[in-house]
């Protein structure tokens, strides 16, 4: 599945990683696959199945979906 890198730059954000989000900003392509790319997010500290399963429903807008994912 893949997402949008915004998004994961976002969920670091939200999750106060401010000292990975520079990181993964540059680390990380425009389009991120949680198959592809499952090392990388878990460098980050996101478990690959769980934002699949968490984000997968609700692309539609900027951060939607992030509320499940960060418990809120």
């Amino acid at each position: 599945m893949q997402f949008d890198k915004q998004q994961i730059i976002d969920l670091l954000q939200s999750q106060g990683a401010q000292d990975k989000v520079a990181e993964a900003q540059q680390a990380l392509p425009d389009k991120v696959d949680t198959e592809q790319h499952a090392d990388l997010l878990s460098r980050f500290g996101i478990d690959p199945k769980d934002l699949a399963g968490k984000l997968a429903g609700g692309l539609g807008g900027a951060g939607a979906g992030l509320g499940g994912l960060l418990g809120s």
